[in-house]
């Protein structure tokens, strides 16, 4: 979540994940998918990894949350 801004909320995963819309901090490009801190607090740990700096990253492989550039 760090290094996102202009988060929206548009919707829940069948599953329950929450959904987003977003840009990162250095594009105006927006993208639709999940938060790394929403998986981490609904218990889904297994689809967050970290990268050398610390940031979380989501990985989408199992999860019904598609990331998309839209």
């Amino acid at each position: 979540i760090r290094l996102k801004e202009n988060i929206n909320k548009i919707g829940m995963s069948k599953s329950g994940i929450p959904i987003y819309e977003f840009n990162y901090k250095w594009s105006t490009d927006r993208y639709r998918g999940a938060i790394a801190q929403d998986l981490i607090k609904l218990g889904l740990v297994e689809s967050i990894n970290k990268d050398n700096e610390g940031f979380y990253m989501v990985d989408y492989n199992n999860l019904d949350v598609e990331f998309t550039k839209i």
